[in-house]
């Protein structure tokens, strides 16, 4: 078969420092990293392809005619929102609700926060909103908890608000009504009435966006707050991907680009709502952990990327990565979206380290990042502030003529001057001294953040491996895992573009959502529902609307398959577990037993044995559907294992590299990565080095290369005759 009839896959992740990229073509899978070109994303996106394309021996325009799919997970929506540029909107609501985002929460002043300001709550406060009060209009309407209309929609009232939203300048417009989610006529009306009084051609025509389509479930605060943030979120997004999709069309790719959802989902990009976007990369990392688990039978294990600008973390329990969060949070906004659970904070390579002045002098690292551009000192573009990878450099753990595999050439004279003047000469330190230092508060708070999840999780991270990934990751792994307790470590061929490679694991999957109240077990505890067409209908519509999003993304809907989970409660009390449901729709009496069961079994592992309730009766809250098209995955080949002792084509030439064991510089063995072979192993102190990243192998543990061609970092002490 000629290379022109194969189809690609190409997958890409766009971080606040790096733009990654893995490609499969004609059997061989590559991958790169471009700086993200924060001005325009689509430049760094198609620079990443176009530099995998020449590793392919193709060009751009061939690969991408002959590519089947792109998955691309961004950060876009993240940056945005912490910038707050977005729009100035106006919120529609139903009269006497204008203050509902206002009031908020109990727990709206300390979500999104860290512990140590949550503590000091004399001075805590809500965050800001995004939607100003006098931008905030209600309307007279009322429909009831069942979805009866109680009080008609005034139009009248609706023209006025309109108006004067529109007057004051407003460039999106958000409504969300009570109970609309049950019954949108009126939100669609107000939508109507809009589009009439500015119709398309009008300079007055703005984005307006309904609750109840964004989010149509219960709760009217998450809701709100869910809608707010995809319609401040949306014109900057759209922009983006519009300039994207362009672009392949310009270099010949005819298809959708598909994005990834933090629901661990994916659509394309029209059919994608902006909050949907938050956090996509690290959700693909999860993903990806999970399957390299199930390969290597590994069931429950930690994964962590550390890119340029964040530390992304999350965990795999017995082998499933679909932990999704009770309480989401979007920034220190709780909505109302499924999204699987990871944890984010500033710190990265370019993580600038600082004085802190009110605490004495104390070295913070983070969360400023330096980007891409200036990005750290040793770049020699412009920047002027310390940073992580400055540090690195500094001690010897980077080589500065084989940054990027030599494309970027670094400047440590440079690096030491910029710790000199803001961190060594302050506090009296040697230039080694203060990057020593700032490697370690870097480790600190990564593997102390490490150890505080992993155990709130239940788990002990001593018994867990640690999947190291992103472009720093293998660089600090050790030292994060000594803070956090873990003796041993996993490092990947491609851990530089992690992410990346998790995406193109990822099934095509779609996540429906709608609450609707079902009440499946009677107070009491005796009388079960009878009359299942309530349950039926909400599913089918559901799967109806799944099929029609599908079929017309041109995928084949004859290979669909679907997953259900429900929000149920029992009566009386205020937890909600999420569950499996064992069948799509209720047929029988013992359908219900089998769904009650699940139920039974999730509560209890969730909330002990002792919380169950069933004279309290049974209620389904929230109907989610999932949609899936099984995609062929990455599995790793396996090589018969080679000797301990590396060839001497590995080695590299040795280096000084200071090491916080020893007072001074040690001359240190260098390794080539891709000179490995499976059952090589490396005593510490070492470096290992690949093109777009560095393995550090401190003194007192060792690195051994497994049957996948996988680094596994241990302790000296716990070696044991065992089989990745």
């Amino acid at each position: 078969m000629g290379q022109n009839n194969l189809k690609a896959s190409i997958d890409v992740d766009i971080g606040g420092t790096f733009t990654d990229a893995l490609i499969k073509w004609n059997e061989k899978t590559v991958f790169t990293k471009t700086p993200t070109t924060n001005y325009n994303l689509s430049v760094g996106f198609i620079k990443a392809i176009r530099e995998a394309a020449t590793r392919l021996e193709t060009d751009v325009p061939t690969l991408l005619q002959n590519t089947d799919l792109i998955r691309y997970s961004t950060t876009i929506a993240m940056n945005k929102l912490l910038e707050k540029k977005g729009p100035r909107l106006g919120l529609i609501t139903t009269s006497g609700f204008e203050d509902t985002i206002f009031v908020g929460k109990g727990a709206q002043w300390a979500d999104g926060l860290p512990v140590r300001e949550r503590r000091n709550v004399a001075r805590a406060q809500r965050p800001e909103p995004l939607i100003p009060r006098d931008l905030t209009v209600g309307v007279h309407e009322r429909i009831d908890s069942n979805g009866v209309v109680v009080g008609p929609l005034i139009e009248s009232d609706v023209i006025d608000k309109l108006t004067y939203l529109v007057d004051q300048g407003v460039r999106g417009i958000v409504v969300s009504l009570l109970w609309s989610y049950l019954n949108p006529i009126h939100e669609r009306r107000i939508r109507e009435i809009m589009r009439t009084l500015y119709p398309d051609c009008y300079l007055g025509n703005i984005p307006i966006f309904l609750s109840s389509e964004v989010l149509p479930k219960r709760f009217e605060y998450t809701r709100t707050i869910t809608t707010v943030l995809n319609a401040y979120l949306h014109q900057a997004m759209w922009e983006e991907l519009l300039g994207m999709s362009e672009e392949l069309r310009k270099q010949n790719f005819k298809r959708s680009l598909m994005m990834v959802h933090n629901s661990g989902g994916m659509a394309e990009v029209y059919k994608t709502s902006a909050v949907q976007t938050y956090n996509g990369g690290p959700v693909a990392g999860l993903l990806g952990a999970a399957h390299l688990g199930k390969q290597m039978d590994i069931q429950d294990l930690i994964v962590a990327d550390m890119g340029g600008t964040s530390f992304d973390l999350s965990i795999v329990e017995k082998g499933s990565p679909r932990s999704s969060i009770s309480q989401p949070l979007i920034d220190r906004w709780q909505v109302g979206i499924a999204m699987l659970e990871t944890r984010s904070i500033g710190a990265g390579g370019g993580s600038i380290a600082w004085l802190n002045d009110t605490a004495g002098l104390q070295v913070e690292v983070g969360p400023r990042s330096a980007g891409s551009m200036p990005g750290p000192a040793a770049y020699d573009q412009g920047g002027n502030a310390p940073t992580v990878t400055d540090a690195d450099v500094v001690l010897g753990y980077l080589n500065p003529d084989y940054f990027h595999g030599g494309q970027l050439q670094l400047n440590p004279d440079r690096a030491r001057t910029v710790i000199q003047k803001e961190i060594a000469r302050p506090l009296g330190l040697t230039v080694e001294q203060a990057a020593i230092l700032i490697r370690r508060v870097i480790d600190a708070k990564m593997g102390y953040t490490l150890f505080k999840e992993t155990a709130l999780r239940g788990y002990d991270s001593r018994l867990l491996p640690l999947f190291a990934g992103g472009g720093a990751g293998p660089t600090h792994c050790v030292g994060i895992a000594q803070y956090a307790h873990i003796s041993r470590i996993l490092t990947f061929p491609f851990s530089p573009v992690f992410c990346a490679f998790g995406s193109a694991n990822m099934d095509v999957r779609h996540v429906y959502e709608l609450s609707s109240r079902v009440q499946i077990l009677a107070p009491g505890g005796k009388e079960w529902l009878q009359e299942y067409d309530a349950f039926n209908h909400i599913v089918s519509d559901l799967k109806d609307k799944a099929l029609r999003d599908i079929k017309g993304e041109g995928l084949p809907v004859q290979d669909v398959m679907f997953e259900l989970e429900l929000d149920m409660m029992f009566g009386g009390q205020l937890n909600i577990k999420r569950t499996s449901s064992p069948c799509l729709e209720l047929k029988k009496h013992e359908d219900i037993q089998a769904l009650y069961h699940s139920f039974v079994e999730a509560y209890s592992k969730a909330y002990s044995p002792v919380s169950v309730f069933p004279a309290g009766g049974v209620i389904i809250h929230n109907f989610i559907l999932h949609a899936i098209l099984r995609k062929t995955r990455l599995n790793l080949p396996a090589y018969p294992l080679q000797n301990e002792t590396p060839s001497l084509s590995a080695l590299k030439q040795p280096r000084p590299v200071f090491w916080k064991e020893y007072p001074d510089f040690v001359e240190t063995a260098i390794y080539e990565e891709e000179k490995l072979q499976p059952g090589n192993v490396i005593h510490g102190p070492a470096i290992v080095e690949a093109p777009n990243t560095t393995t550090v192998i401190p003194p007192a543990w060792r690195y051994s290369v497994n049957k996948f061609r996988i680094g596994v970092i241990e302790k000296q002490e716990s070696f044991g005759e065992r089989e990745v």
